[in-house]
């Protein structure tokens, strides 16, 4: 068989989960999560130039498969993610992912990247800008409660954006719990392990919850929540799953990315459909508060957005630019002549 050398515009830079893994050490972890967070906060002010539509999910007994696209006009982006709680009892990951970006003008892809580690960095750097927006004033401390794969990336990314000194930790099983305080000894974080939900939010400011079984859950109860805290959910992010007290999100102050999507997917699918509720990129701008007094709750009812996954394609394809952090993948058939595919097809064969 005739090997034909790839041309130059079939080849797509492939970023691997190695490669991410080096790209991660050789930026720095405190410095990836800020830059990732800090180019989220760049397209939430540009927020009006994107498409915007709530994810395509394909939803089954075991969990969701989705679709998340979105463009600025001059770049495509989409992002393949899984969600499957049951996973973890069988040796895999609940959440695995892919991403590409293209250019508009031409179709073509001009990154193709792994994005299980990716989509971890990124939720993290989303939910510490928002606590850096939103958590009350001089915040130190955080619980995390759901001590999962997520609680590691949202303890360090709290610690580098939003200041946190001290985390405190809950999960229903103490190894999740024994194995995240193991992973974030000598990060200059205090650690805390705890034996309840309501020991974990103990003086803590900010109240994170991760967690993953598919149902409606409550991880923080009426009675849990005090004034003057943050509070943000990530563990809401399919119908029918929940973590927090309907009497609390009554009682808060909402902040999400895009309603259209968090009121089927998050916590305040349990409120009214015209709860009202605050467009996190509002806040950045400037258009709408945040924070205004010292006793409010503030929530952030996470669900994860395509502009968010677009942000952090954007980081790693201006990271990976002039690095051996990625690989030439063979993967558009580019023809001498584009009309003649077939002919580059016949000219293959030995």
């Amino acid at each position: 068989m005739t090997q034909l050398a790839p041309s130059d515009k079939a080849l797509v830079p492939f970023v691997s989960v190695d490669h991410m893994m080096q790209l991660v050490h050789h930026v720095g972890l405190p410095d990836m999560l800020r830059g990732l967070a800090e180019y989220i906060e760049a397209d939430f002010k540009r927020w009006e130039l994107f498409d915007k539509t709530p994810r395509v999910a394909s939803h089954s007994a075991e969990g969701v498969i989705e679709l998340m696209p979105t463009s600025d006009g001059e770049t495509y982006g989409f992002k393949y993610v899984n969600g499957h709680p049951k996973n973890t009892a069988e040796g895999l990951q609940t959440v695995t992912a892919f991403g590409l970006l293209a250019d508009v003008d031409t179709g073509y892809p001009v990154l193709l990247t792994e994005m299980t580690m990716l989509t971890a960095l990124r939720t993290a750097a989303t939910s510490a800008l928002v606590a850096k927006t939103l958590a009350p004033k001089g915040a130190t401390t955080m619980a995390m409660i759901g001590n999962g794969a997520q609680s590691e990336f949202q303890s360090l990314a709290m610690m580098a954006i939003a200041g946190i000194t001290h985390v405190r930790l809950y999960d229903l099983d103490p190894a999740a719990t024994a194995k995240c305080a193991r992973n974030l000894l000598a990060t200059g974080l205090e650690v805390t392990q705890c034996s309840t939900a309501e020991e974990a939010i103990e003086g803590a400011h900010i109240l994170t919850t991760c967690t993953a079984d598919k149902a409606y859950a409550t991880i923080l109860t009426e009675n849990m929540v005090g004034a003057g805290v943050h509070i943000n959910a990530i563990g809401g992010d399919c119908p029918g799953k929940t973590e927090i007290a309907p009497g609390i999100l009554q009682r808060g102050d909402i902040f999400v990315e895009y309603p259209p999507q968090t009121r089927i997917e998050g916590d305040i699918q349990q409120l009214d459909a015209n709860h009202p509720v605050t467009e996190i990129w509002q806040v950045l701008t400037g258009q709408a508060q945040g924070r205004t007094s010292e006793k409010q709750i503030t929530i952030f009812d996470s669900v994860g957005f395509a502009i968010e996954d677009f942000s952090a394609l954007r980081f790693v394809r201006d990271r990976v630019t002039g690095t051996a952090f990625f690989h030439p993948l063979d993967l558009l058939a580019d023809p001498d002549d584009p009309r003649d595919l077939f002919g580059m097809l016949m000219r293959s064969e030995g």
